[in-house]
């Protein structure tokens, strides 16, 4: 489960550098900076949520379970 995690971590960073990259390659071949960018943004925010569902499902299935300070406190 922790691989899981640690690939969707590195899944949204990588998708975060992407959209660096099309924001400071500026227009060039004629297409606009911001598609390649709203498309990086995009696989980041999708990344994101698949991650927060795999540790919700995870969590029901048993795999993970939760530590550290108690909900009624």
């Amino acid at each position: 489960m922790k691989n899981l995690v640690v690939l969707g971590f590195i899944a949204i960073i990588a998708s975060l550098g992407t959209a660096l990259f099309f924001m400071l390659r500026g227009d060039q071949e004629g297409k606009p900076k911001s598609a390649g960018m709203a498309r990086a943004l995009a696989f980041r925010v999708g990344f994101s949520i698949l991650l927060f569902l795999c540790l919700l499902l995870a969590w029901k299935l048993g795999y993970i379970n939760p530590t550290g300070i108690p909900a009624g406190a």
